[in-house]
């Protein structure tokens, strides 16, 4: 598998840019372009000598440039992309070489500067400092560029960081050494009248030259939102060479001072940006741990649910074995035992016993991803339903009364399933007209066909339920019983989707309430089919009917 389709991408390395970013990078870009423009013709105004000023923008580089670093290398510690670990180790170089800058600044802690350093020495470490984060951004534009063919460090990120640090410092070191102690070896680009000499064009306009084609590799090879916006400081950092040492031709004009500004924002440019994804990955993770919380807690709910289905599917048969346990125990007890109506009473255990073992079956084969399927006779569910509860309805003083379809009717689906909603139906119908104080108590059971769907009728002349919640309770947790759990309904609906069919309620007439069930017939249709048509489905057009009384 490819590993850039197997890892989501989250990083701005590695994140596509937006088209808000597109037009973020060329708004800032106008508007830099603006100030340059509004700037070069008084770029060689001259302007206050404010010595101190330099180290206090050197250490804001320091800063920003220091943490860019550090989040740099983070990303690197991930990714092991070389690219990563040359743009950190530029940022780096750039953080730690404005300290002996800041301390040689002929003017702000010493006349001539610290470390023994002369009028030539802050010049050439600003140069060096340019210079070097330039290399840098060639050195990630290209490295970048190869990272297309998957190329990766294999060693400890550690090392690799550790010996990145390393080579920072010891060249920081070694330019320092060369600016101040050995700056004989190198030529005057500040002259006595601390004037800008034509000698500091030289390494300006390289310094330019690579950044240029730093910008070219980049413009010809963005991927991502940090080649974006490396785009951008690029720009802004030829713009800050430009007035730094091309258009002033003395120090302290308008030109060098706008120079020194744009080089905090080339500082800041990346650190905002990773400081944004910084904040934007924390929020997501806050977010996914929400998600977890909230999907460990519906994990918990749904092995309550089960218990709870469980419980509810086997109250019912099991309520029966133990009374008819009783009953024949009662019967067998007599001073003259009626040992066959024991042994009818025990056949029935048996059955109430098959029922429960069913209902182990089908809430087992409802939470298999394979359920076996087989044709069913649509009628003989229905009686065989109808005579578990013929005792109960007789309890009750229900007219219990089915009207099964003359024709065969043979549907498909998993039987022990469907038996066991229909079976619940049957309950809900029996406990809602054993409320019913006045009037009759009539539960009507009808079979037929409906646009080649088999149909199922459990209708109730009960307390009914009101229009608005003839949906609601269908859902999880949502009963009309006092004791109710809420669950044999959203079962019911669960399984006769799965079997391509549909379950819903409507209100009878006078009142009660009609529970139709639709199931794909077995001879002309697949559960696949079957459920694509049911919203087009035309009313019923059933054959005649047989009106039959439970004895």
């Amino acid at each position: 598998m490819d590993p850039e389709k197997a890892e989501p991408k989250i990083w701005v390395s590695e994140l596509t840019p937006t088209a808000l970013q597109n037009w973020s990078a060329v708004a800032l870009m106008g508007f830099v372009l603006v100030v340059f423009g509004a700037l070069v013709p008084v770029a060689t105004a001259p302007a206050a000598q404010l010595n101190a000023l330099f180290p206090s923008l050197d250490a804001i580089v320091l800063i920003t440039d220091l943490i860019t670093a550090v989040l740099l290398f983070s990303q690197f510690s991930i990714s092991r992309s070389p690219s990563l670990v040359a743009l950190a180790g530029g940022y780096l170089f750039t953080a730690l070489i404005v300290i002996p800058h800041a301390l040689t600044f002929a003017g702000a802690f010493s006349p001539s500067g610290l470390l023994h350093a002369n009028n030539q020495t802050g010049s050439w470490l600003f140069i060096f400092w340019h210079f070097g984060f330039a290399a840098a951004l060639l050195a990630y534009a290209i490295l970048r560029k190869m990272e297309g063919a998957g190329t990766q460090f294999e060693r400890s990120p550690r090392v690799i960081i550790g010996c990145t640090a390393a080579g920072a410092i010891l060249l920081v070191l070694g330019l320092t050494w060369l600016s101040t102690v050995g700056s004989g070896l190198l030529p005057e680009i500040i002259t006595p009248q601390s004037t800008l000499s034509p000698t500091v064009r030289y390494p300006i306009w390289g310094t330019i030259v690579v950044t240029a084609a730093a910008l070219a590799v980049l413009t010809l090879n963005r991927r991502s939102v940090l080649d974006l916006w490396l785009m951008v400081v690029a720009a802004v950092f030829i713009v800050e060479l430009i007035f730094s040492g091309l258009l002033p031709s003395a120090r302290f004009s308008v030109g060098f001072y706008a120079g020194r500004v744009l080089s905090l924002l080339t500082s800041c440019i990346v650190l905002i940006l990773l400081l944004e994804e910084t904040m934007r990955l924390y929020a997501e993770l806050a977010r996914s741990n929400v998600m977890l919380v909230l999907e460990r807690k519906n994990k918990l709910m749904s092995l309550e649910a089960v218990a709870a289905s469980i419980s509810h599917e086997l109250k019912q048969p099991l309520g029966s074995i133990v009374l008819n346990c009783e009953t024949a125990k009662l019967l067998i007890q007599r001073s003259q035992p009626d040992v066959q109506q024991a042994l009818e009473v025990l056949d029935e255990t048996i059955t109430a016993a098959q029922r429960a073992n069913e209902h182990l079956e089908g809430m087992r084969d409802l939470f298999s991803s394979d359920q076996a399927q087989e044709v069913i006779v649509v009628n003989d569910i229905a009686g065989s339903a109808v005579r578990l509860f013929a005792g109960e309805m007789r309890s009750h003083n229900i007219d219990a009364r089915v009207e099964l379809f003359p024709a065969p009717l043979v549907a498909y689906g998993h039987r022990g399933q469907i038996q066991q909603v229909l079976i619940n139906l049957l309950s809900n119908a029996v406990e809602a007209l054993a409320r019913v104080d006045d009037g009759p108590r009539v539960l009507t059971i009808r079979t037929g066909a409906d646009n080649s769907m088999a149909l199922l009728e459990v209708e109730d002349s009960g307390p009914g339920i009101a229009p608005a919640n003839t949906e609601r309770v269908f859902d999880p947790f949502v009963t009309t019983k006092s004791k109710g759990m809420g669950l044999g309904l959203a079962i019911c609906r669960t399984i006769v989707d799965r079997h391509g069919g549909k379950l819903t309620a409507l209100p009878a007439h006078p009142r009660g309430t009609i529970f139709q069930l639709l199931l794909p017939e077995a001879q002309q249709d697949t559960p696949q089919h079957a459920a694509d048509r049911l919203s087009a489905a035309p009313a019923s057009s059933r054959g005649s009917t047989t009106t039959i009384a439970p004895g």
